[in-house]
């Protein structure tokens, strides 16, 4: 059959081998998407594998076509050699194409767009990483299979084996820093600890997971940051989840009013006000006064919502439609600080009390009309009162001299 083989048969078998290659690559695509006609979802992720494919398989053909065609000589075994590697990196490619068709379609049966979708977003969080984790695989699967096709490196690796176990523990050594966030990634992943979309709270913000990778986790915070925190974190340190089990929360909204507040129409005006909205859920929705003290009484309202977005966005709604209804119907109800002062009585009482004796003022000397005859003041009050405190002039010094003479005598 050799005799029949001319310079340009190897040429026209790879153009042929490449034509056949990409005709096999069309046909195959078309008839997966026959079969899964009902996923439209495909069609549009199936264009990702549709170049490692055509490589795939062209360069099976053209190998194909060189090794039937060709000599068994150096220059046939060297563009051997080259498609081999360049065969093991479109397979690989090949590989990753469909772990993110199978990601995609698994990710579009199970919406996240749903009222409970916690069962969606744990699928989804584990999905993801199983991806990351079977990528790296084959990345280095990949790898390794190309650096064997080397004579050179065969007996490297062969050197290599031999003393796996000192370099398994230096390697871990060296990495024990990386290897314990991969494995606290792994571990947030199955444990269902947290998911993507969860609402959390770390480290005083607000927000929600954004991202879960093999080393780090990524939050979303309310106002458009990212908060990039290690694996670890998340394994090590307390924190909120608000949607652990359930997406339905519960929110307060607070007001220190005065005594004066009128808390029957404030409940009525609540009514109204969640009846109108759709971001209220009807499970929980009451107003209760749970504090009394320092001239102010708070007022507090318990609401619930389907999520965390709608309960932030139900407590502002509450919290102005109240205020708004306190300002025009019930201005009295608003807080207010009493500042009052002393009677005129008791101010003109505390007058005289200051005054020494023997000064009197002829306001003084006038009689109070509603004086009391039994007042239990001695000195102040009335002028009655200022007369006896001129009386009285205290003990005399015959009393203190009696009582140095018991003392002496006791002596």
């Amino acid at each position: 059959m050799q005799e029949f083989i001319t310079p340009a048969m190897p040429f026209l078998a790879m153009v042929l081998a490449v034509a056949a290659g990409l005709v096999l690559s069309w046909l195959l695509r078309r008839i997966v998407l026959r079969i899964n006609r009902k996923q439209v979802a495909l069609r549009e992720t199936s264009r990702v594998a549709r170049l490692p494919l055509r490589f795939a398989l062209c360069l099976i053909g053209v190998r194909i076509a060189l090794a039937m065609t060709t000599d068994d000589v150096e220059w046939r075994r060297n563009v051997d050699h080259v498609l081999l590697i360049a065969l093991i990196a479109s397979l690989a490619w090949l590989a990753i194409a469909v772990l993110l068709i199978i990601e995609t379609m698994v990710l579009t049966r199970y919406s996240v767009d749903v009222a409970d979708n916690r069962r969606a977003r744990r699928l989804r969080t584990q999905v993801i990483l199983a991806r990351r984790i079977a990528v790296a695989l084959i990345a280095v699967v990949a790898l390794g299979s190309m650096m064997l096709t080397f004579p050179a490196i065969q007996a490297l690796g062969a050197g290599l084996l031999a003393s796996a176990g000192v370099i398994s523990i230096v390697a871990g050594l060296a990495a024990q820093t990386s290897l314990v966030n991969v494995f606290a990634g792994i571990q947030l992943a199955f444990t269902d600890a947290i998911r993507v979309d969860d609402v959390v709270v770390v480290q005083k913000e607000w927000g929600r997971i954004e991202e879960i990778t093999l080393t780090y986790v990524v939050v979303h915070i309310w106002d458009d940051r990212r908060l990039i925190l290690p694996s670890t974190y998340f394994t090590t340190t307390p924190f909120e989840n608000w949607t652990r089990r359930q997406s339905e929360v519960m929110g307060t909204v607070e007001f220190d009013l005065d005594w004066r507040a009128p808390v029957e129409e404030m409940r009525t005006e609540l009514k109204k006000v969640l009846a109108g909205t759709e971001l209220w859920d009807e499970r929980v929705g009451i107003l209760q006064i749970t504090d009394a003290t320092a001239g102010f009484v708070r007022v507090r309202i318990l609401v619930s919502a389907a999520d965390s977005t709608s309960l932030f966005d139900l407590r502002c709604l509450i919290r102005e439609e109240l205020v708004l209804f306190l300002q025009q119907g019930h201005p009295t109800a608003l807080p207010h600080v009493r500042i009052e002062s002393a009677p005129p009585a008791a101010a003109e009482s505390r007058a005289v009390g200051t005054r020494r004796p023997g000064k009197i003022s002829a306001a003084d000397e006038q009689p109070r009309q509603h004086a009391d005859p039994h007042d239990s003041q001695l000195f102040t009050g009335s002028v009655e009162a200022v007369q006896r405190s001129r009386a009285f002039s205290g003990p005399g010094e015959d009393v203190f001299e009696d009582r140095d003479k018991v003392i002496a005598s006791q002596n």
